[in-house]
């Protein structure tokens, strides 16, 4: 078996004493160290294959520096992986280690992991969720750094990132508007009563959209949907039944509007010729396959994921992870497809 590589044998490699050489890669301010010795140093331990015993020096200082990320079932999700992907770069850039602890929801097993994390001295966290909510950190993470990923703390005590909700509808309605359109029906994906911000701030946005545009929101055009195909196909047969159908359709998710396209096709009309339609979430399995694909507001998965450890890191660096906890909302950027067009009677 080969011998470890100790620091002293990085020192004497590079011909500098033990404390310089543990300065250097990594266990204090190096500012007073010359760029060519830690260099020298850096290269010594390059060629001898020397690693840092990080758990040593977590126990040695009390505090690990790897970043935990516990969510619920964020990692297993299919169009939400880029979340994690999106914080695992930004911890790397800073040549931080990322763990991972998918819950699957299920208390026992957060508990288990919060547990698990804490006993290996990690002492920064990403709280993360599957879909924007309100959530409760637990009470173990609560005298630690912790961001709350994809949804808002409760308490107001902890950071919180999320999509940018009341924006997004906002700005997907107002493509529609700049296409002419001004009969605009809305496919929610929850009753507004849920407070789910994602319901809330969808329609909020919607509305905003309408009334900056001088249009009178009408409650007719909006219906409540359970946010899946079926009732994206349902909503979209009651709205083409009225007496004056809307030209366009802005639905919530893009699983609603799967099903509206469904729809539509069953009555006949064509997307974007005769009715045109805006999604929302970029559910690549679904938008992108779309015939026609579907023009819709991606959710900012990776950026969210980047941002909340880069608060994680900028607190550690500033000292200042008692300042009052923020609300950080991320843009959702459109996607332009092929389902939005001019109504035909503006052409």
């Amino acid at each position: 078996m080969q011998a470890r590589v100790t620091m002293w044998d990085v020192a004497r490699a590079a011909g500098v004493s033990q404390a310089t050489a543990s300065i250097v890669l990594g266990a204090g301010d190096n500012s007073r160290i010359s760029k060519e010795t830690s260099e020298r140093v850096r290269e010594a331990a390059r060629t001898l294959g020397y690693r840092r015993n990080e758990m040593a020096k977590a126990l040695r200082e009390g505090y690990s520096t790897i970043i935990g990320f516990i969510g619920d079932r964020v990692a297993s999700s299919p169009f939400a992986g880029s979340i994690v992907e999106g914080a695992q770069e930004r911890a790397w850039d800073d040549e931080r280690l990322l763990v991972v602890a998918n819950t699957e929801a299920d208390a026992r097993l957060e508990s288990a992991a919060v547990e698990q994390m804490l006993g290996h001295q990690i002492r920064q966290f990403v709280y993360a969720s599957m879909y924007n909510r309100a959530v409760t950190v637990p009470t173990a993470l609560r005298t630690y750094d912790v961001v709350v990923l994809n949804a808002q703390d409760v308490s107001g005590q902890a950071w919180s990132v999320a999509p940018d909700e009341v924006r997004g509808g906002r700005e997907a309605t107002q493509h529609l508007l700049d296409h002419g359109h001004r009969r605009i029906a809305m496919i929610n994906i929850g009753e507004l009563e849920s407070g789910l911000p994602a319901v809330t701030g969808r329609h909020d946005g919607y509305r905003e959209a309408l009334r900056d545009a001088g249009l009178t929101y009408s409650p007719v055009l909006v219906r409540s949907g359970g946010g899946g195909t079926g009732s994206g196909y349902v909503r979209t047969h009651e709205l083409m039944a009225l007496d004056e159908p809307p030209t366009a359709i802005f639905c919530a998710n893009d699983r609603t509007a799967w099903g509206a396209l469904q729809a539509l096709a069953e009555l006949g009309l064509s997307v974007p010729g005769d009715v045109s339609i805006v999604g929302f979430d970029n559910q690549e399995l679904i938008a992108a396959e779309t015939r026609p694909g579907l023009t819709t507001m991606s959710l900012p998965f990776r950026e969210m994921g980047r941002t909340a450890v880069e608060i994680l890191l900028a607190d550690e660096a500033e000292d200042r992870p008692g300042q009052p906890a923020r609300s950080i909302r991320v843009p959702c950027p459109l996607v332009e497809r092929e389902s939005v067009a001019s109504p035909r009677k503006v052409r």
